[in-house]
C-alpha cells in the first residue's frame, strides 16, 4: 500500500467505480489492522486452507474468538468459505458440515492517490509482444532473479542454500509462499515431495491476459535465483491454484 498527500480517491474527477472499489481495500486492509486478525489470515494462506478449530488450536485462543475473526476476514473478502465434513465420513452420525476457509482470489491493491499499475503492466507486457521482445525480458528476469538471490544471501547469516527447505525459506524472503517438501523428501527426480512448489502465483493477473509471456519471466526470474544458489533447477510445472513453477535439487551435481 502507497501513500501519497497530494490527493486522496474521493478526490475530485473521482468515479463512482473508483471509490467503491477503494472502499473495498480499505475495507480489507481496515480489516487486517488487528493482529489476532493478521495471524489467522496468514495461518490460513500459508496452510492452504483452515477449519476453526485448527485455526484456533494453532494461534491459542479459543474457537469462538477464531471463528468471530474468520468471519471478520471472509466479510471483508479476503477469504472465501465452504461448508463441509472434516471427517470425511457421510450420512447419518457424520455431523454437520463445518465451516473450512482458504485465501479469496480477490486481489486487494491500496494506493493513495489511485494508482494503477496494473494497467502499465499489461501495456508493457502488449509491447513487447507485438515486438517480438520475450527474448529481451527473460534476461532481465534472469538477472533479477541472480540479484534478489543475493540480496537474500545477504539478509541471512547461514549463505546460499543447500536443501529444498533452504530454498523455500529464501524464497519466502523473497515474497513469494514456497511449500517446502515433506521431511526425508528431498532429492530424487522431483515429484511430489522433492521438490518447493510455490503456493501464489505473484502475476496471477497479468498470466490470465498474457499467460506465455509472463509464465516465462516468471520462470527465468527463478532460474536466475537459484542458478546464483547453485544445485537448484527451476522448470515449468502448471498447477491449479498455484505457480507454475517448480524447483528442485539439480540431478546432475
Amino acid at each position: 500500500m502507497t501513500e501519497d498527500t497530494a490527493g486522496t480517491a474521493d478526490g475530485p474527477g473521482g468515479t463512482a467505480a473508483g471509490e467503491a472499489f477503494g472502499e473495498r481495500a480499505i475495507g480489507a486492509a481496515g480489516a487486517l489492522a488487528d493482529p489476532v486478525r493478521r495471524r489467522l489470515y496468514r495461518y490460513v494462506c500459508e496452510r492452504g486452507e483452515a477449519g476453526r478449530s485448527d485455526a484456533a488450536e494453532a494461534l491459542g485462543i479459543t474457537r469462538t474468538l477464531a471463528a468471530f475473526h474468520l468471519d471478520r476476514l471472509a466479510g471483508a473478502g479476503l477469504l472465501e468459505v465452504e461448508r463441509r465434513r472434516l471427517s470425511g465420513r457421510q450420512g447419518p452420525g457424520a455431523g454437520r458440515p463445518a465451516k473450512v476457509y482458504r485465501r479469496s482470489g480477490q486481489e486487494v491493491s491500496l494506493h493513495l492517490p489511485p494508482r494503477d499499475y496494473e494497467a502499465a503492466a499489461r501495456l508493457l507486457a502488449e509491447a513487447v509482444e507485438r515486438a517480438g521482445a520475450e527474448e529481451a525480458l527473460y534476461a532481465v528476469a534472469r538477472e533479477e532473479g541472480r540479484r534478489r538471490a543475493a540480496e537474500a544471501e545477504g539478509a541471512g547469516s547461514a549463505g546460499a542454500p543447500v536443501r529444498l527447505e533452504e530454498v523455500a525459506r529464501a524464497l519466502a524472503a523473497c515474497g513469494y509462499e514456497p511449500v517446502a517438501p515433506a521431511a526425508g523428501q528431498e532429492g530424487g527426480e522431483g515429484g511430489e515431495g522433492g521438490e518447493v512448489r510455490l503456493r501464489n502465483c505473484p502475476f496471477r493477473s497479468l498470466a490470465a491476459d498474457f499467460p506465455p509471456l509472463t509464465c516465462g519471466m516468471n520462470l527465468e526470474l527463478l532460474r536466475g535465483t537459484v542458478e546464483r544458489w547453485g544445485g537448484f533447477q527451476a522448470r515449468t510445472a502448471p498447477e491449479p491454484g498455484g505457480c507454475c513453477v517448480a524447483i528442485s535439487k539439480n540431478n546432475e551435481d
